[in-house]
């Protein structure tokens, strides 16, 4: 066992004044030496948060006290240490970024069918089921349920849009949707209903709780799952072991993510330790040869030095940088 567990939990509930909520909170995770990241909004609370088993055991004890989040599902993982650097509670207008505007609904009073882990291993069986990923694509290229949609987006706020556009393709049918701990689909089912599908559902807690249920064990899962702290990705499926990351530059498997080494772009991708050596960790040649690059600075190459391995991938430094 363990010491430190990483805590993962959301509760759409009212929140009067979210500053005084904020900084409260804030003061109760710092006496318990937590280490982490929470969004606290007029519509609720959204974390994840690190600590030893004694300190995330009394964090959660904390929480549930308050009558408002008592029914709060956290999701537990074991780690070897702490899963953040600093401990940041922060004020948002929503918990979740979907920006609907005036469209905006209340999970409570509108939001699709729950599937318990069981239920949605079935959905994922039923050719006539659509299986929607809700998260982001680079979250998806690092694992993801067999057969499900991946939508063309880089942030949660574009998929609205997407499913308008491709709205034609899965009006008429079951669509199910997940996520990472469930609390992106909350809305976004209730959306979808307002859009006028008629039978939507979402994976209850989420991929974390599908894999961690003893009757699915992350069955028909591939690859792993993308996490937002210092692990990046963790393990979901417990029956058998795949990888469907590619390798940014030559499409070899590989589950090892990066941020572009042009601060200015900063896209993550996937990547091998060698071909991040071999390429400046610059996602394209532009921001290989930017003179803000962070791996040259890193690695205190010379002008020389990068022309170097530049000319190794058939590409060469512009006179004027």
């Amino acid at each position: 066992m363990s010491d430190y567990r990483v805590l993962l939990y959301y509760k759409y509930a009212k929140i009067d004044n979210p500053e005084r909520f904020r900084l409260e909170h804030l003061e109760l995770c710092r006496r318990l030496n937590l280490k982490g990241r929470i969004l606290v909004s007029e519509e609720g609370l959204n974390g994840t948060v690190s600590g030893t088993t004694e300190e995330t055991e009394r964090y959660m004890e904390a929480v549930h006290s308050d009558e408002r989040f008592a029914d709060m599902m956290f999701k537990i993982d074991e780690a070897d240490g702490h899963a953040f650097k600093k401990m940041h509670v922060r004020y948002r207008p929503e918990i979740v970024s979907l920006k609907l505007g005036e469209d905006d609904l209340d999970p409570n009073e509108l939001s699709g069918q729950y599937l318990k882990p069981v239920e949605f291993r079935e959905a994922l069986e039923d050719e006539n089921t659509i299986v929607l990923d809700a998260r982001n694509d680079y979250e998806y290229d690092l694992g993801h349920f067999r057969g499900a949609i991946r939508p063309d987006i880089r942030n949660f706020r574009e998929l609205p849009e997407w499913i308008k556009e491709n709205k034609e393709k899965f009006m008429d049918k079951k669509v199910v949707t997940y996520c990472t701990g469930g609390v992106r689909c909350e809305k976004l089912t209730g959306w979808l209903l307002k859009e006028g599908f008629e039978d939507v559902a979402q994976l209850h807690g989420g991929i974390h709780n599908y894999g961690t249920d003893p009757e699915t064990q992350g069955e028909l899962w591939d690859g792993k799952m993308y996490v937002f702290d210092e692990r990046i990705s963790v393990d979901v499926n417990r029956k058998e072991k795949t990888i469907v990351g590619k390798d940014w530059y030559d499409g070899t498997p590989c589950e090892r993510y990066v941020n572009c080494g042009n601060p200015s772009c900063n896209r993550q991708f996937i990547t091998s330790e060698e071909n991040e050596h071999t390429y400046l960790r610059g996602c394209t040649h532009e921001c290989r040869v930017s003179p803000e690059n962070r791996y040259v600075k890193e690695h205190q190459l010379s002008r020389e030095e990068v022309a170097q391995r530049l000319e190794a991938i058939g590409e060469s430094l512009p006179e004027t940088v």
